[in-house]
Formats: structure tokens, sequence, C-alpha cells
């Protein structure tokens, strides 16, 4: 029972279903949390709109753009594709292809909180009723007839802090919220039929676009996900090689060496040198520079020019 959960969440957690479901009920908490604490329609005249539509649509377009610059995807493509540095890599068809299904993943992916943001407010009302209340026709209102269009705006902007009022003018502002509410749910449910349609087409699509069949997607995903892996574990390991030889190189030894017998005085053109950052291989260079003491600790500080010190116990 155990394996079979533990290979059921691995294969949610590989597709992005787990990711996706908890983003989604983060999202639903914040903006309960979020209306609870913050929000408070201003009623006024000319307000109400802006401060509803505000609170319904910007943290939507910041949690857009927060998916996108969360994923790690977003910078590979970044790096790989948004080249501007001479000479330009040559890319191929296939790599295109590949590139633009892997952004429309991300982008799926990116739109699962804003999305979540929009239709759980809409389904809530409260900001929908707060911008559309200046709005809202009561002509048909017998209350209404007699009062002129200035004070009728006021009335209108009030509906939303249930201000005290005539039992008839509460009656139409009950009224009128009940139709916001409505209009604001249909909104909510359109929304989410959309984004479920759109999804399953676009994941039709992708898949009937893609160059790989199923089998080859899912090697092929997984291949990047080793790749990653792996290639950062070589990279730490490579580093820190790489970098314990120029210290050693730069000062006479090895950080956290206990027996201490050498030491070596940098120069000042050492610490001007370091003090440079390099450049990765950027130009026609066999060798790049990798970090910021450069390579005159390779090329300068040999055996018999290091000017070791011996340090006498």
């Amino acid at each position: 029972m155990s394996r079979g959960l533990n290979n059921t969440v691995s294969s949610l957690q590989r597709s992005g279903t787990l990711i996706n479901s908890l983003i989604a009920a983060l999202t639903i908490g914040g903006q309960q949390l979020f209306s609870s604490f913050t929000f408070k329609c201003p009623c006024q005249i000319g307000k109400n709109f802006y401060y509803g539509s505000a609170f319904l649509v910007i943290p939507a377009l910041i949690l857009l753009v927060a998916g996108y610059a969360l994923r790690s995807q977003t910078w590979t493509i970044a790096g790989e594709y948004c080249i501007c540095v001479p000479p330009p890599r040559r890319i191929s068809l296939l790599e295109r292809k590949l590139a633009c299904l892997r952004f429309f993943s991300i982008t799926g992916r990116a739109l699962v909180a804003p999305l979540t943001w929009l239709a759980v407010t809409l389904l809530t009302g409260t900001y929908y009723e707060c911008a559309a209340s200046e709005f809202a026709s009561v002509d048909h209102y017998p209350v209404f007839h007699n009062i002129s269009a200035s004070k009728r705006k006021e009335i209108l902007a009030g509906f939303p802090c249930c201000k005290s009022a005539p039992a008839d003018i509460i009656l139409v502002r009950d009224e009128v919220t009940l139709l916001h509410r409505y209009q604001s749910q249909m909104l909510g449910w359109i929304l989410i039929t959309l984004a479920t349609t759109a999804v399953l087409v676009s994941c039709c699509l992708a898949r009937c676009c893609s160059p790989l069949t199923s089998l080859q997607h899912h090697y092929w995903t997984t291949h990047l996900c080793n790749e990653r892996k792996l290639f950062e574990q070589a990279a730490e390991q490579h580093s820190r090689l790489l970098i314990t030889q120029r210290i050693k190189k730069l000062f006479g030894f090895i950080p956290g060496t206990e027996d201490v017998k050498h030491i070596r005085i940098p120069s000042c053109r050492d610490w001007k040198d370091i003090s440079i950052p390099g450049f990765l291989c950027i130009g026609d260079d066999l060798q790049g520079h990798y970090s910021f003491l450069g390579d005159r600790v390779d090329e300068d500080n040999e055996e018999g020019k290091s000017g070791d010190t011996e340090l006498k116990s």
C-alpha cells in the first residue's frame, strides 16, 4: 500500500499535478486572508471601480509574473536562446520546436495561480460588487425617480458598505447586491470553463504538434531533469576543486588545513588582478575565466615563483 502511494505521488510530481494543486490551494487561502484583512471598499463616487478592479486584476498580474520568474526553466530558455553577445549560436528547427514546447509548458503552469485568483474572487463576488456598484441600473425603481443623478451615484456607491438608509433603498440595495453576485459568479464559472477547455485543447495541440512521440517526450523530460541534477552536482564539485587549487597557489595553503607550514604573501598585482571579475567563455578564448581569482593565479604563481614563507612553530 505504501509503495503504491509512493508511486502515485511520484507520478503526480512528474506530471506537475501535485505542484499545481498546491499552488491553487495556497492561492485560495491567500485570497481569503487578503479579502478579510485588507479589502475595504471606499464607497465613494469614482473610487469604487478602480479600487475593486485593482484588487481583482493586479494580484493576478503579480502572480503571473512571479509564476514565470520562479520557474528555473524560464531562465534556462532565456540563457540558451536569448543570446545578445556575438557570435550567435545556430539553433536548429528541432531545438526551436522543443523550446516552444517548453515555453508553453511553463506558461500553463504560470497561469495556474492567476487564474485561480480570478476564479475565486469572481465566485466570492466581493471585489466585483465594489467595482460595479456605481454602474447598477436602477431607473425602473420608483424610489429613484425623484432623485438627481449625482445623488443617485452617491447612493449607489454606498451600497457595498451597507450604510443606514430608508427601507425602500435597502430593498433596492439587496436586489442590486444579488444581481452583482449573480453576474460575478457567472463570470467566474465562465472563466473556469474556458480555462479548463483551453488546458485540454493546448495539451492536445502540444502533443499533436510535438516532434516527439509520447515515449520520446517522457524520456526527454526525464533526461532534462537528470541532466540538470547531475550538472549541478558536477559543477559544485568542479568549482570547489578549481577554487581550492587557485586559493592554494594564491595564499600557499588550502582552507581548513590544520598543519599549515608555508604561506604565500600575495603581491599588489595579485590583489588588483583578483579584484577584476572575469568573463565566461566570451570571444575566441579556448579557456574562459571562471572566477574573480582570474587566470593570473594559474599563470604567474607556479612552483618556484610563489615565494612561500615558512611558518616556524
